[in-house]
């Protein structure tokens, strides 16, 4: 299933959570980590599993439940009372390696067993560049990652302190820094690699629209689907972003059917311009997504 949009909401409040399952986002991800105070941890999690029992149709929007990083003791316990509410996926955040994405769906497959769940039905986004160690090893997703993970996204802001930078932006041009484009564009070639799903990053600014919309169409261009959202307002302006037009269907399936047309050529005109197999392959996955967005109802 595509996610466009990925809206952050706090476990440790009933309202908010609430207020998510009427928002447009197609995912929630309820939050045990950085919007959690620590003497808060142990009603977040409750909260967060009775939240879960209780909205078992995840037909329109799924629910997925950050946990705190499996280098904080928090994590297992976070594990063990939120698997009980049968979330879609754990978002993981400080990702080290592919070893820590492993070492989680090992974890998951013993809980699933505990609660009777299918095993593999708990999938895995992780969070993959919010260390200074991760952007020395994107290499490692390449060889026996687990099936669980079907999506991947970066970070800039716990990435900027793990480097020890002030800021992640140019102050000029507004633009990442290099090491953040790094981080982006590995992010990004990493998870066409394992064919998973690239989500984009966060824009913080969430009262800014125009740059919201800005990004996110910079991310749908360069190959990201979706995006992480931090205020309720944002998931709208992600969704419409991320969904292809009637004018970009149209012309993908123009494209399809001339190259069916003419089987024996692999470079064909289309007003004034030429296209070849890479368009062509193109034109089939913004088709794939197309469709696969309409089956979100």
């Amino acid at each position: 299933m595509i996610i466009r949009s990925w809206l952050f909401v706090p476990g440790d409040s009933d309202r908010k959570m609430e207020k998510g399952r009427a928002n447009v986002a197609d995912a929630l991800i309820l939050d045990l980590e950085d919007s959690v105070a620590d003497t808060r941890q142990e009603i977040a999690r409750e909260m967060t599993r009775d939240f879960l029992i209780a909205n078992t149709d995840r037909s329109r929007q799924q629910l997925w439940v950050r946990i705190n990083p499996l280098d904080n003791p928090l994590s297992l316990p976070d594990l063990a009372a939120i698997i009980q509410g049968a979330p879609n996926g754990i978002v993981l955040p400080k990702v080290f390696s592919a070893a820590d994405v492993n070492k989680l769906a090992d974890y998951l497959e013993i809980l699933e067993v505990r609660e009777g769940l299918p095993v593999g039905s708990t999938k895995i986004h992780c969070v993959s560049t919010e260390t200074a160690a991760s952007l020395l090893t994107f290499h490692t997703y390449l060889d026996g990652i687990t099936d669980r993970l079907v999506a991947m996204t970066w970070g800039g802001e716990d990435l900027a302190a793990s480097l020890g930078a002030s800021d992640n932006r140019h102050p000029l041009t507004g633009e990442y820094d290099s090491p953040f484009l790094y981080a982006k564009t590995m992010c990004l070639a990493t998870a066409r690699a394992i064919e998973v799903q690239p989500v984009g990053v966060v824009v913080v600014d969430f009262r800014n629209l125009d740059e919201l919309e800005a990004d996110c169409l910079r991310d749908r261009r360069a190959g990201f689907i979706g995006k992480i959202a931090i205020h309720p307002g944002q998931t709208e302006v992600i969704n419409r972003a991320f969904t292809p037009s009637d004018e970009d269907v149209a012309h993908a399936q123009k494209i399809i059917d001339v190259f069916a047309k003419n089987p024996g050529l692999g470079t064909i005109g289309i007003d004034g311009k030429m296209y070849d197999m890479p368009h062509l392959k193109q034109a089939n996955n913004l088709l794939s997504l197309s469709e696969q967005i309409k089956s979100l109802g």
